[in-house]
């Protein structure tokens, strides 16, 4: 257990007064290394306390102070700013958080495994922005364009679902001759037939369309330049054995780890219970993104000058 260091006792203070002056919803406390709970609550007297933890380790003895916690089973040595993220996202998701809400962030910055940072977040502004730099991390050929206009229709389709009702669907995007080879119709296919114009994601009426008949079963079947080959498709790749996946992942999930893993494309699967867009490649989750009621943003992502 780690020592409960001055430092530490300073940093939780710090946290409850900066709850207060900004009225903030919650304090999370990201935690590499087990601490002292039974100090933690002395140092933090009835504060909205949500504890979150890489390893089962760093979070032993939470459940006995009563306090929430998150397990995000990612390594310390993932960047701060990822594991702070998905803490945020669980968070949201397990209804500790509301979407809107100002979280007091209290984590280790700098220097592994010591509380040395502080950080105000309100979560519709930090968990509904990616920058092009998140897309430009999946590595592959097809045009960020591309796989960004298909992240915002998708986000669009699982923060509004049709007439009332949630949707789910799945998007597979570029090498789609490869993807076409996995897929059988499931039966009336409503792009059949239209002119390559008439498929094309980049004209807001197609993408309306596309969101008409994403009620549908079936997959969309996207090129690289943004064109929709094929919808209502069921792709049948090869099962991998060696897939993971979380608990509660469904048919779609798996279908969109699957043909990814058998191709270069990348999919992008919506949840239908939650709404929430998670984007695959090469058989992993590297993107997941919460359908706020408000649009998400795009922030172009600058880089300075070399001196």
């Amino acid at each position: 257990m780690a020592k409960f260091s001055d430092q530490f006792q300073a940093f939780c203070e710090l946290s409850l007064g900066l709850q207060t002056a900004r009225k903030a919803d919650a304090v999370l406390l990201l935690l590499e290394r087990p601490t002292d709970f039974k100090q933690l609550e002395k140092a933090m007297p009835g504060a909205k306390l949500v504890v979150a933890g890489g390893m089962p380790s760093s979070l032993e003895g939470a459940s006995e102070s009563n306090y929430p916690t998150i397990l995000l089973n990612m390594s310390d040595e993932t960047p701060v700013y990822e594991r702070l993220t998905q803490a945020l996202l669980e968070g949201v998701a397990m209804e500790y958080f509301a979407e809107g809400a100002t979280i007091v962030a209290v984590y280790s910055g700098f220097e592994a495994g010591v509380i040395d940072s502080l950080s105000l977040i309100k979560l519709d502004e930090h968990l509904g922005r990616l920058t092009v730099r998140d897309l430009r991390q999946l590595k592959t050929k097809i045009p960020v364009e591309t796989i960004k206009l298909v992240v915002d229709l998708a986000v669009e389709i699982g923060r509004e679902g049709r007439e009332g009702k949630p949707v789910g669907s799945l998007f597979v995007v570029g090498d789609h001759r490869k993807t076409m080879s996995y897929c059988h119709p499931m039966g009336f296919d409503p792009v059949k037939g239209y002119s390559k114009a008439e498929r094309q994601l980049m004209d807001v009426k197609v993408r309306e369309g596309v969101k008409e008949i994403a009620q549908m079963d079936g997959a969309f079947i996207v090129s690289a330049d943004a064109t929709v080959i094929a919808s209502a498709q069921l792709i049948s790749a090869p099962n991998v054995p060696e897939l993971s996946l979380p608990k509660g992942m469904g048919a779609r999930h798996w279908a969109a780890a699957e043909i990814t893993k058998a191709t270069s494309a990348i999919a992008i699967a919506i949840s239908e219970s939650n709404g929430t867009v998670r984007v695959f490649q090469n058989g992993e989750v590297k993107l997941r993104i919460e359908p706020f009621r408000r649009a998400m943003k795009w922030k172009a992502f600058d880089t300075d000058s070399p001196a």
